[in-house]
């Protein structure tokens, strides 16, 4: 059995992945599938943000661009202009937080870096921009690795694979050499959950996630009310909290090391009971 690495080194703070730990999404979007809009103005934000730490989040991942199935791209100074003021504002308010930038633009990612993130989960794995491994490697940071079949604008399209688990492990290697080659350190690996697959495809990929172990890094579980609950109880991702719950206890029973949610007491109070029953 390969050791797993446990910690993060966020800009000389080591996050402990001994436990799992919550990621807490915060999008700053007009279009995101569950949340778009929801955080505009300053007010909104900080007290977001304060729930989220004050129910015990490790990281709070902010994105400025939607990547739901369909979603359109904008431009490079339009992402800026949204995630840059609220990483100011959340820095100032709260200055031990740990955050990540969701993005997959190198520029995004250094206007970012230079407001205090100290994290970047990109769900390109590099592929929109060259320049992207090479500027994490140079701001030693953490790189949240994930796999999605196509873009968002045709991930949904007609998602196909010969054996999904096996080619989603074969990418992983292939990109974790590309990433060790930009002397990136620190990678976690995202099986990118709802892009480019079916319903069938998730769930192979939730039921088979142990398999991920075998490279040795932690595991990211992105599965906070996405269309593989929704269409399964044929609800809408408001009324998916349950579903994601429910699922977020498979994916800590598969070897997860981080939840990303939009629900952080509820994965908190999961991993808590996870933990119980570990014990006993």
């Amino acid at each position: 059995m390969i050791d797993q690495q446990l910690t993060l080194n966020c800009k000389g703070r080591l996050l402990d992945l001994s436990s799992p730990i919550v990621m807490g999404i915060l999008n700053v979007t007009p279009d995101s599938f569950y949340d778009g809009g929801k955080f505009k103005s300053d007010k909104n934000i900080l007290e977001q943000s304060g729930k989220m730490i004050r129910e015990g989040v490790s990281i709070i991942d902010i994105g400025g661009v939607s990547t739901r199935p369909g979603a359109v791209k904008v431009s490079i100074e339009e992402e800026i202009n949204r995630v840059v003021p609220v990483i100011r504002s959340i820095q100032k308010e709260f200055s031990d937080a740990v955050l990540s930038i969701d993005t997959y633009r190198s520029e995004v990612l250094k206007a970012a870096f230079n407001e205090g993130v100290s994290m970047i989960n990109d769900v390109s794995a590099g592929r929109f921009d060259d320049k992207l491994f090479s500027a994490v490697g140079q701001l030693d940071i953490p790189y949240v690795l994930m796999h999605m079949q196509g873009s968002p604008e045709n991930m949904q399209e007609h998602p196909i694979y010969n054996n999904v688990i096996e080619e989603v492990v074969d990418f992983m290697i292939g990109k974790i050499k590309e990433l060790r080659v930009e002397g990136i350190k620190d990678i976690i690996i995202d099986p990118g959950f709802g892009f480019g697959k079916t319903v069938a495809h998730n769930f192979e990929l939730l039921k088979q996630m142990h398999t991920f172990k075998i490279l040795g890094i932690p595991i990211l579980a992105g599965i906070s009310r996405k269309s593989m609950i929704c269409k399964v109880l044929k609800i809408n991702p408001k009324d998916a909290l349950n579903g994601t719950t429910a699922l977020h206890m498979i994916a800590l029973q598969q070897g997860a090391n981080i939840i990303r949610t939009h629900d952080v007491k509820e994965a908190i109070e999961t991993i808590k009971l996870w933990q119980q029953l570990e014990a006993n």
